[in-house]
């Protein structure tokens, strides 16, 4: 059955690069939910998601200074109405000052960093607490298989010249997911008990995106979820400019290496000089991180444990 295309082409009131803008929300080359290719004017994003009103899929291209976004499924209308939004249309700058020389220079050097807003909380939430107490990349494995486990291809075509991408999960159905499905992923008990407590809380956290306080304080109330899960989902859920990750292994000696060349930080430390910020305070840990200069490495590197 052929799934019929819904176009839209709007042009964001500021620069926007799509690839550096939607990176919060991309989980990398085995994320089975997205595709990312090319950068700058040639940049094509696709996307697989459950809105309010149903499943979708998603295609963004930038052409220079406009955006071109199809759809395709029962939530296609909805994904056009806020394709602004999710590529950063409601974020602003306002009250935002470059207190730091190299603030104002990565300010200057990614002028089209926007903040998404997908709306979506719960295909927040899963990826980012599976990627409590672990690397980025077992982290991204684990999200890979899950997703392939549940399984529910996503409306429209395939993308020419790639796979087929899959839906973020339900949470009915993640909640009912035995144990040993996440663990045969990797997942231990604690961080599989976390998302299914979560998932039966979804609808909760959903009610929740247009006021970001109240976001964190939802999340932080569901046993098993802290700080660092608020601010990761509510950065990339609601745009939360604010949102900064405390509890992060890196972004401490990113801040500090940065702002005052101390190769090694501390939570304190951070928000100490990421005040002078707020209310910008994750826009700015953004940028360091998106353009910044990486903290001297030291010590030996974190041997992966992984079954695939």
């Amino acid at each position: 059955m052929t799934v019929a295309e819904l176009r839209r082409d709007f042009r964001p009131l500021l620069p926007t690069d799509l690839r550096l803008t939607m990176g919060p929300i991309w989980r990398g080359g085995r994320d089975p939910t997205m595709l990312v290719r090319g950068r700058g004017a040639t940049i094509e994003i696709w996307r697989a998601t459950r809105t309010p009103e149903g499943p979708a899929t998603q295609r963004l291209t930038g052409r220079g200074a406009e955006i071109t976004v199809s759809a395709w499924g029962v939530g296609a209308e909805w994904l056009l109405e806020h394709a602004p939004a999710l590529v950063g249309g409601l974020d602003h700058e306002d009250g935002f000052v470059s207190h730091h020389p190299v603030v104002e220079g990565l300010r200057r050097r990614l002028p089209g960093l926007r903040l998404p807003r997908t709306q979506a909380v719960f295909e927040a939430l899963l990826p980012t607490v599976l990627e409590q107490k672990v690397t980025g990349r077992e982290a991204r494995i684990s999200y890979g298989a899950l997703t392939r486990h549940w399984g529910d291809p996503a409306p429209g075509p395939i993308p020419p010249g790639a796979r087929a991408l899959v839906l973020p999960p339900d949470p009915k159905v993640v909640t009912d997911t035995p144990s040993h499905i996440f663990h045969g992923a990797n997942v231990e008990r604690k961080r599989s008990d976390a998302i299914r407590r979560a998932a039966g809380y979804a609808h909760r956290l959903e009610e929740a995106t247009v006021d970001p306080a109240e976001l964190h304080r939802r999340i932080q109330a569901i046993p098993g979820l802290g700080p660092w899960t608020a601010a990761e989902v509510a950065f990339a859920a609601v745009g939360d400019a604010d949102a900064v990750s405390v509890g992060d292994y890196h972004l401490k000696n990113w801040v500090s290496w940065n702002l005052v060349g101390e190769p090694r930080g501390s939570d304190e430390r951070m928000l100490e000089l990421l005040e002078p910020y707020r209310p910008h305070r994750g826009r700015v840990a953004r940028l360091i991180t998106s353009g910044g200069m990486a903290a001297p490495a030291y010590g030996p590197r974190l041997t992966i444990q992984t079954r695939w």
